[in-house]
């Protein structure tokens, strides 16, 4: 069964953790705290987890997931996550991360900055445009009628795959943004930000988006 290395467990990384868990995963998570700040987080994800740095669940998984603040990608473990699938959570707030000009003016976007701090990694953006308690409560079976959907955006095409299959397991449908640089339509402030929409509501938003506010 695959492992599945999270490195931050804030809101959206414990509860990609519980779906995981829930669905057949080992899960090794990490924060910028230490693996003994988890315990309970772990007790509580039962004997499929393990606390561990972020070194340590960057090495263990064979996909990883980056939920840290934008700011804080540049202490990432790069060795560790060469060569893998990366999943990346991550939203600009210049509130929180200080202005970034490329991102101010449209430039380029969060995965794009990832995929540049980890050059040999395959980066595909998932679970940044949904509410953290809604990933565990609103999935539903395929085929469901009004089936929640949820964006993924990549240059590699098995990231983009385990990302769609991973929605699936978690409950929703995927809509494929495309490629990284084309990531920006599902980022903060755009129409498919943070709203619960199907597969063709969710294609039809990222189709309004402006780049630029």
């Amino acid at each position: 069964m695959t492992t599945l290395g999270i490195i931050g467990a804030g809101h959206i990384g414990s509860q990609v953790a519980r779906v995981a868990v829930a669905n057949g995963y080992d899960v090794v998570i990490a924060n910028s705290r230490g693996p003994e700040t988890l315990a309970g987080l772990v007790a509580e994800l039962g004997d499929r987890a393990t606390a561990a740095t972020a070194a340590d669940a960057a090495a263990a998984g064979d996909v990883v997931v980056v939920t840290v603040p934008l700011g804080k990608i540049d202490q990432l473990p790069v060795e560790q996550l060469a060569g893998k699938i990366v999943l990346d959570t991550n939203n600009y707030y210049f509130e929180r991360d200080g202005h970034i000009d490329a991102l101010d003016r449209g430039e380029t976007t969060t995965s794009e900055l990832l995929q540049a701090q980890l050059p040999t990694s395959r980066i595909a953006k998932a679970f940044n445009h949904i509410y953290a308690a809604d990933i565990t409560t609103d999935g539903s079976p395929a085929g469901t009628p009004d089936r929640r959907a949820l964006a993924t955006a990549g240059d590699d095409a098995e990231a983009v795959a385990f990302v769609t299959r991973f929605y699936d397991e978690a409950g929703f449908d995927t809509v494929n943004v495309g490629s990284l640089s084309e990531s920006w339509r599902v980022e903060r402030g755009r129409p498919a930000y943070v709203v619960r929409q199907n597969a063709d509501e969710l294609t039809a938003n990222l189709a309004i988006a402006n780049r630029l506010p």
